[in-house]
Formats: structure tokens, C-alpha cells, sequence
């Protein structure tokens, strides 16, 4: 299943990249508001995501950098993140 996810990521950095591109050299109209709509969309998702997802990243060494992969790629970088510990209330 890991390879599922890297090709998530890839396609996600593909896309970002035909926004950018699409920000530099608008494509035919409609398909250049069409890809800055989703662009902005997926933007506004990536970011939800950071913050319902950052009590995970409290305990990471480089949770900046984690948020910056969440922005860019999304669940697909969430997956990649090991669960907390759960605490064990009867020890």
C-alpha cells in the first residue's frame, strides 16, 4: 500500500505543478480558471488539514517541515506519520 501513497504524492506535486505552470502561462480559457479553482481549493483543504491534524505533529523533530509536506501533498504525507503512542490508563 506504501507505493499507493508515494503515487498520491506524485500525482498532488504533478498537479501543483501544472498550477504553477497555469499561473505563469494561462492555458485556454476555461480551463485556466478551472485549474486556479481547484488549485485554490485543494490549497484551502491542505491547509484545514494542518491545522485539524497538528496535535499529531507535537511530538515530530521537524514539524515544520511536516506542515510543509501537508500543504504541499496533504493526507498523502498524514499516512506517512506513525500514530502517537496511546497511553496505557492502567499501568
Amino acid at each position: 500500500m506504501k507505493w499507493g501513497w508515494g503515487l498520491g504524492k506524485c500525482l498532488t506535486v504533478l498537479f501543483w505543478w501544472v498550477v504553477l505552470l497555469n499561473a505563469f502561462t494561462p492555458l485556454v480559457n476555461p480551463f485556466h480558471l478551472l485549474i486556479n479553482a481547484a488549485g485554490a481549493g485543494l490549497l484551502a483543504l491542505h491547509v484545514l488539514e494542518v491545522l485539524l491534524f497538528n496535535s499529531r505533529l507535537q511530538g515530530r523533530s521537524h514539524r515544520w517541515f511536516d506542515r510543509l509536506q501537508i500543504l504541499l501533498v496533504g493526507i498523502f504525507h498524514i499516512q506517512s506519520i506513525p500514530s502517537p503512542a496511546k497511553v496505557n490508563k492502567h499501568a
